[in-house]
């Protein structure tokens, strides 16, 4: 029987023409005007190389990556190199962050051929999306020990007419280990605990003694790996873990790495000192960055975190809010052609707009020029790292004006998309910080985020990505974990129980489409997703947890908010069974370590609190990720129930809970303060 005509009409041949106009990632829309004929990740273009027969050149990025855009200007952009592509092959292009379930794996299988990842992600596929070739940056012709893109296209179409039976054979053999990995099966056994102290270890070994963070460069925040360390002084009382996430976030927070004018981290130092930003901006980073620094300064009291999380979420609220109230993805590395121009200033561009207070400021600030630097100097204060409560307002006042001159420059490109996964990290992050430092407008910028990707829901499911014009669905697990953690953290911030409300109708939401069989975890990617080829966990970090982490950490806060012994159970198992799919995990397990760890004995803090809110200052001073605060009401809490404890509402109090058993109640601020501390330990 011959086709139908509408199925023969879903097989044609999509038109010989670039189709990327129609998208609303920013990335994507860089490439619209591309001679080459780019088709957004589909399952029409993939329909397509199957109908021609034809490889794909699969073509990964974002839009603050400074390789992409040269990449895209030396090759996308010349209309040979586009002529071959188009002749040769079926062109896709893909946003990294719209996509990250189809990164990681055409990633893992760049890494699995022995070659260093990176982006822009060039992957060379079978006409069924199975990977047999790939690399990074291809410059034009052959230069940096690179071959050319141009004869690397001739020689894969060659290959790919003379060898296909050997590749097709490889092909297959690399999507299976690829598949291996990324969607485990795991096992039933029972699971020792988490490995947090082998693990702390471990990472302890690595740090670089002078300069903080992972010795050598580049140099990443890596605040997985900080996380592990925070944790186990909070599990083990082991102070060196602690001393040295606080000494790495003073050298990071000094350097060039952080822009001193602006507020906010660069996504990563490219030596080993924190001094030579690569200058793009993530929301992940920042996010990352506040939640930990939090912390820092609760343990410490130091200033220069409590100026660090101020600046960094005023340049938040400032540069990277959208006009509906949530948080752009990320900013761009270059501006007029030059990587980090925006943020470089000399000496002389400083005298004209700070005159003769220029010494005086530079007596605390620095500009360098490092070896093999071309550009102008880098701002940053790395030998002058303690903060000067009796200084500071001053070069408050001499930033103010350095950051009103910069603002008459042009800015970098700002990728607006809004993210949900890294929108819900803002958010949460947001929140704590606006509680912990009693900062309602932060708290009220929080909810006011947190309300518009509520609202961006589909019956029920949310999107993964917003656009101005069209959100993508489904979501991936990482959304569903992100935003259950901000509800919990706006929960905490505001009492608003429409938080809870929302949390557990995500949860329901993430069991729905993205639980594994027999509760054993969850996928990244819903059952109805049909474009993707391997259906992969998310077991792996990369600069944010693994979406399995998330799952785990965001619904042992959500058992806890709403004492569901269900969503506790459901915990349990996937936090056994992720600990067992990553037994044999060469790198990237931190994140679910850290989960698992907090999963096994949460705690919250029920409070009746005095009309001065007292109690519940106190404990907003001391945040812990182990721990979820609950300011009760008149009213029994569903939380309270759960614990089977009375509460006595006749006078202010706290009760702390840890795991099932509650400790006995504490009936004055002194005695609460004193509890929180004793805790950590």
């Amino acid at each position: 029987m011959g086709k139908s005509t509408e199925a023969m009409e879903a097989t044609l041949p999509l038109p010989a023409k670039n189709l990327l106009s129609a998208e609303t990632s920013p990335y994507l829309k860089q490439h619209q005007s591309n001679p080459v004929h780019w088709r957004p990740w589909s399952e029409a273009a993939l329909s397509e190389a199957r109908e021609l027969d034809r490889p794909i050149l699969l073509s990964i990025g974002y839009a603050a990556c400074h390789w992409c855009h040269v990449m895209a200007h030396e090759s996308f952009e010349d209309h040979d190199i586009a002529d071959l592509m188009n002749r040769l092959f079926v062109n896709i292009k893909v946003d990294r962050e719209e996509r990250p379930d189809i990164d990681q794996i055409y990633m893992a299988a760049l890494t699995a051929t022995g070659e260093q990842g990176g982006w822009p992600l060039t992957m060379f596929l079978t006409p069924e999306a199975k990977p047999f070739w790939g690399g990074t940056y291809f410059p034009p012709i052959q230069r940096f020990g690179r071959p050319g893109f141009r004869d690397l296209l001739v020689a894969v179409h060659q290959a790919w007419t003379e060898r296909n039976d050997d590749l097709t054979r490889s092909a297959e053999a690399l999507n299976a280990h690829v598949e291996a990995r990324l969607a485990p099966e795991g096992d039933d056994t029972p699971g020792a605990a988490p490995p947090l102290e082998q693990l702390a270890l471990r990472i302890h070994s690595m740090i670089d003694g002078e300069q903080g963070g992972l010795r050598g460069a580049p140099k990443f925040p890596n605040t997985p790996f900080m996380n592990i360390l925070w944790l186990n002084w909070l599990e083990r009382a082991n102070e060196g873990h602690r001393d040295a996430v606080i000494f790495s976030l003073r050298k990071m927070l000094s350097g060039g790495i952080y822009d001193h004018i602006g507020g906010g981290l660069a996504r990563y130092a490219t030596d080993a000192r924190w001094l030579v930003p690569h200058f793009e901006k993530m929301l992940y980073d920042n996010a990352q960055l506040i939640s930990l620094t939090s912390q820092a300064f609760a343990a410490t009291g130091d200033p220069l975190f409590r100026t660090r999380i101020e600046e960094t979420i005023n340049w938040l609220l400032r540069d990277m809010r959208t006009e509906a109230g949530a948080f752009a993805s990320s900013l761009d590395a270059d501006s007029e052609g030059e990587e980090g121009k925006y943020y470089l200033w000399t000496e002389q561009q400083i005298r004209e707009v700070l005159g003769p207070d220029t010494e005086r400021f530079l007596e605390v600030y620095e500009l360098a020029r490092p070896e093999g630097w071309e550009g102008e100097p880098i701002l940053h204060r790395s030998y002058y790292s303690s903060i000067d409560l009796e200084d500071e307002p001053w070069l408050a006042e001499q930033r103010a004006k350095l950051l009103a001159a910069r603002q008459r420059r042009l800015a970098p490109s700002r990728d607006d998309k809004v993210l949900v996964d890294w929108n819900g990290m803002a958010i949460a992050a947001i929140a704590h910080a606006g509680r912990q430092l009693q900062r309602a407008d932060w708290v009220g910028a929080a909810t006011a985020a947190f309300h518009f990707i509520s609202e961006s829901t589909v019956e029920g499911r949310l999107p993964h990505s917003i656009g101005a014009e069209k959100s993508q669905f489904p979501a991936l697990s990482s959304d569903y974990a992100a935003m259950i953690h901000a509800a919990v953290a706006v929960y905490q911030a505001t009492g608003d129980p429409d938080m809870i409300a929302h949390g557990v109708e995500w949860y329901e939401a993430l069991q729905k489409w993205h639980a594994a069989p027999g509760g054993r975890g969850h996928f990244l990617t819903a059952s109805d997703a049909s474009d993707v080829p391997i259906r992969v966990r998310g077991d792996i970090d990369e600069a944010t947890p693994s979406a399995t982490a998330q799952i785990i950490e965001a619904l042992a806060q959500l058992s806890m908010a709403t004492g569901n012994q269900s969503i506790y159970d459901a915990v349990a198992v996937a936090a056994r069974h992720a600990l067992s799919r990553i037994s044999q995990q060469a790198y990237g397990q931190a994140g679910i370590v850290y989960a698992a760890s907090l999963a096994r004995e949460p705690m919250k803090l029920l409070v009746v609190d005095d009309e001065e809110g007292t109690f519940s200052r106190l404990a907003a001073a001391h945040p812990d990720p182990r721990r979820v605060d609950i300011l009760l009401s008149d009213q029994p809490h569903p939380s309270e129930t759960a614990s089977d404890i009375a509460i006595d509402r006749t006078r202010p109090g706290a009760w702390l809970c840890i795991g099932t058993r509650c400790l006995p109640s504490v009936r004055s601020p002194k005695e609460l303060e004193a509890l929180l501390p004793k805790h950590i330990a």
